[in-house]
């Protein structure tokens, strides 16, 4: 630059006088400040367009996440109901086993009842031949 610019500087002021370079150099200042200005406001532009973009990304980021969030909170919603049908038996099922269950046990318990009784005679009936013999054997 030292090189090129300033020699014409130099003849600048030979032709124009002092007042000649100091009009040249305020013309340049503020083309270079409107130029400079422009790319300052492009950088902000483009700055402020980046940080939308990211915004766009992450509310639709967020949106894809509470979707999917959603969608699975169904599905543990609908396996948690699928358990507890497994779980609990319905309504109409309670009232029958709660039907059957003391008849049967009632059979049951008067199955041992009957079977318990046939020992008791059984035992008796052995007792009295027994004490026949004993009584027989004495007399």
């Amino acid at each position: 630059m030292q090189k090129n610019v300033y020699p014409l500087y130099d003849e600048l002021k030979e032709l124009r006088g002092l007042n000649g370079v100091k009009d040249h150099l305020s013309y340049v200042s503020s083309k270079q400040e409107a130029s400079t200005q422009k790319i300052k406001n492009k950088i902000v532009l483009e700055d402020n367009s980046v940080s939308l973009i990211r915004q766009y990304f992450k509310n639709e980021m967020q949106q894809r996440l509470a979707l999917q969030d959603k969608k699975l909170l169904e599905e543990y919603k609908s396996e948690i109901n699928d358990l507890k049908a497994l779980k609990m038996p319905s309504q109409d099922t309670k009232e029958e086993q709660a039907n059957s269950q003391p008849q049967e046990e009632l059979e049951t318990l008067k199955e041992q009842i009957r079977a318990l009784n046939d020992k008791i005679k059984g035992q008796e009936e052995l007792n009295n031949q027994s004490s026949k013999k004993w009584y027989q054997f004495w007399k």
